[in-house]
């Protein structure tokens, strides 16, 4: 039972920062209608900020956490405006190709000013947590708690406000949304700052236990369109609930199976669920 319940508190572990992506590539593909490959980009410049300004400028994990989300929400916003935006009237291929370009871009920048090394990030929270038999880095537990804290307040930015309506409609039908008064423009950028900070966040809470490196994105959002095709494409339920899965599935295929195929068990998870549900766990995307 304790080996059970610590496999447990692993999936959650996982399955926070997975959502964390996930959720934020699924708003930016209601925006697009299109996978943004760029997404996992702004989550490596996230780290690589929190890392110059707890390693360079001293400020602490917090204030560096803040100020990476501040970072690569501005990141997105102009990326959506310079790259995205004159591409809106294109076809989807070539806002594929142009996320593509900024991924290549911004792992080239990071390489030529921190170089392709491993770095570790520093965190206040190094302590060991025990629950009766069971052991929890403190670091794991801090990712468990804020992933679904900003789960929660995400979704009640989306349900409550008027400004997540105003996003949920924008995804759901953008022409629609237009002929109502939406601002397109404005819900587009405020779209892809949500999902940059996000990602900023995911990067952050889970660096210290990972190591921070030029291409740290690729594996996990490779995973996050796993989480999104599994979850229904635009559907932001589908990529919390796809998010604890494949968590879930990944720490536990770990321990009874092998670490070996860890990073294989999301995508046999994928091709088995979709065999059966073609459309995803949850078929009405974009809710």
């Amino acid at each position: 039972m304790e080996l059970f319940l610590q496999q447990v508190l692993n999936g959650l572990t996982l399955g926070g920062v997975y959502c964390l992506v996930a959720l934020g590539l699924t708003l930016v593909y209601g925006i697009l209608h299109v996978p943004n490959f760029a997404h996992g980009a702004f989550y490596m410049a996230g780290a690589y900020c929190a890392f110059f300004l707890i390693e360079r400028l001293g400020f602490n994990y917090w204030l560096a956490m803040a100020g990476a989300a501040v970072a690569v929400a501005l990141l997105s916003v102009l990326a959506e405006r310079l790259v995205f935006h004159p591409l809106r009237k294109a076809p989807y291929l070539h806002h594929m190709i142009a996320s593509i370009g900024i991924l290549l871009f911004l792992e080239s920048g990071v390489q030529a000013l921190w170089g392709a090394d491993f770095h570790r990030m520093a965190t206040p929270y190094s302590q060991i947590l025990s629950f009766g038999d069971v052991t929890l880095p403190a670091q794991r537990l801090l990712i468990i708690v804020a992933a679904f804290v900003l789960v929660l307040l995400l979704q009640l930015f989306l349900k409550k406000t008027i400004t997540g309506a105003t996003i949920v409609a924008m995804a759901q039908n953008r022409d629609g949304a237009a002929l109502v008064g939406i601002d397109a423009n404005r819900v587009a950028m405020m779209t892809f700052a949500i999902a940059g900070v996000l990602a900023a966040m995911a990067a952050v809470l889970y660096a210290p236990i990972n190591l921070v490196y030029s291409s740290m994105g690729h594996l996990v959002i490779t995973k996050a369109f796993v989480i999104i095709v599994l979850g229904g494409m635009g559907s932001v339920p589908g990529a919390i609930a796809g998010g604890l899965i494949i968590g879930f599935a990944e720490s536990f295929g770990a321990f009874y199976i092998s670490t070996d195929y860890k990073d294989i068990i999301a995508f046999v998870l994928l091709v088995a669920i979709l065999s059966l549900r073609p459309e995803g766990l949850f078929r009405k995307g974009a809710y």
